[in-house]
C-alpha cells in the first residue's frame, strides 16, 4: 500500500510556523500582518475558498478584510480599490479572487497588485523572479507542492519529474521550483505524445491537467510519488457524486506514496497563502534574511531545500 501524504497534516505544522513568526513580528513591536481578500460577484466554489481563508487567518493571528463587490462592478472601480490596498500600510497581503468578471481583464487586474503585496504571486515581477531564481513571492499551490513532495523525498537531486500540465498558476511554476532543486524536470499536458510511458519513467508525477483519474495504474513506476493536484466531483455508478483527482487513486497503491483528494493539496495552498501573507509582512519590517529588497527571500526556497523543512 502507498503511504497517504496527509496535506492536512503538514499544513497544520506549516500554520504553527506562521502563527509563531506573526507572535515574533507583533513582540518586536510591529503590527500583525493583514490580509485584503477581494471577491467580485457571486462565485460559489469562490465564496467557499474565500470564507476557508478568512477563516484560517484568525487561526494565526492575521488580520483580515474581505471586500465584496457586485458583478457590476466596473474594472476602473476595482483597480481604484487595489491602489488604495497597495497604498494601505497595515495590508501587507492583497488577494483577488478569480475567475472576475467577463468585462473586466483579469491580467490586468491582478498586475496591478503591489509586488510585494502579491501574496498569490501571480504578478509578473514575482513570476520573473521566480523564473531566474532571485526570490519573489513563490505561488502558494506550487509551493506547497513542493513542501508535499520534500516530505517524503529529502533530496530531489537527479530524480525524473514529470508535471502534466502547463498552466501559469500551477504547472509552470512548480517546474521551475523543481528545477531549483536539482531535479529532472519534464513538463507535459493531456496532448502530449507517449504520456503514459513518459510517466513511467518518473520518479515522482505532478498531476495538474484537471483531467479526473487521467493516470492510470500502469503510468506509474513502483516507488514512485505522486502528487496529485487534480479534484473534480463526477457522478459514481449509485448516482451519487465525488470528488476524484488527475490521479486513479485505487490504481496506483504500488506507488511509494501518494496524496489524497481532498485533503493533499488543497490544505496546502491556504497554508502557503498565509505563510506568504507573514513573509510579505516581515519584508516591510526588515525581519527576513537577505539584501534587503522587498522581495529577498519572499518565501525563503530553504523551506523545501533543507533548512527550513517542515519537521517531521
Amino acid at each position: 500500500m502507498a503511504e497517504i501524504i496527509d496535506g492536512r497534516a503538514i499544513a497544520r505544522k506549516l500554520d504553527e510556523q506562521t502563527k509563531a513568526q506573526v507572535t515574533e513580528l507583533i513582540a518586536s513591536g510591529h503590527n500583525a500582518p493583514g490580509l485584503s481578500v477581494i471577491l467580485v460577484g457571486q462565485d460559489p466554489a469562490s465564496e467557499i475558498y474565500v470564507r476557508r481563508k478568512i477563516e484560517a487567518c484568525e487561526r494565526v493571528g492575521i488580520i483580515s478584510s474581505e471586500h465584496r463587490l457586485p458583478d457590476t462592478t466596473t474594472q476602473d472601480a476595482l483597480l481604484t480599490l487595489i491602489a488604495r490596498l497597495n497604498a494601505d500600510p497595515e495590508i501587507h497581503g492583497i488577494l483577488c479572487q478569480v475567475p472576475l468578471p467577463e468585462h473586466i481583464d483579469s491580467r490586468l487586474v491582478l498586475g496591478s497588485i503591489a509586488p510585494g503585496k502579491d501574496v498569490d504571486g501571480f504578478h509578473p515581477v514575482n513570476v520573473g523572479r521566480l523564473s531566474t531564481g532571485t526570490g519573489g513571492i513563490v505561488p502558494c499551490t506550487p509551493l506547497g507542492i513542493m513542501m508535499l513532495i520534500t516530505s517524503v523525498i529529502d533530496d530531489l537531486t537527479g530524480k525524473d519529474v514529470v508535471v502534466i500540465g502547463k498552466s501559469n498558476i500551477v504547472g509552470k511554476p512548480v517546474a521551475n521550483l523543481l528545477l531549483d532543486a536539482e531535479a529532472t524536470v519534464t513538463v507535459t499536458h493531456i496532448h502530449t505524445h507517449g504520456l503514459a510511458e513518459i510517466c513511467r519513467q518518473a520518479d515522482v508525477i505532478v498531476a495538474a491537467a484537471g483531467a479526473p483519474e487521467l493516470v492510470r495504474g500502469h503510468w506509474v513506476k513502483d516507488g514512485a510519488v505522486l502528487i496529485d493536484v487534480g479534484i473534480t466531483r463526477i457522478e459514481g455508478e449509485n448516482g451519487k457524486t465525488r470528488l476524484v483527482g488527475d490521479i486513479a487513486f485505487d490504481e496506483v497503491q504500488h506507488a511509494r506514496a501518494v496524496t489524497p483528494v481532498p485533503g493533499g493539496v488543497g490544505p496546502m495552498t491556504i497554508a502557503c497563502l498565509l505563510s506568504n501573507t507573514v513573509k510579505a509582512a516581515r519584508a516591510v519590517a526588515g525581519l527576513n534574511q537577505g539584501n534587503g529588497s522587498d522581495y529577498a527571500d519572499l518565501p525563503s526556497r530553504t523551506i523545501f531545500t533543507g533548512s527550513g523543512s517542515i519537521p517531521n
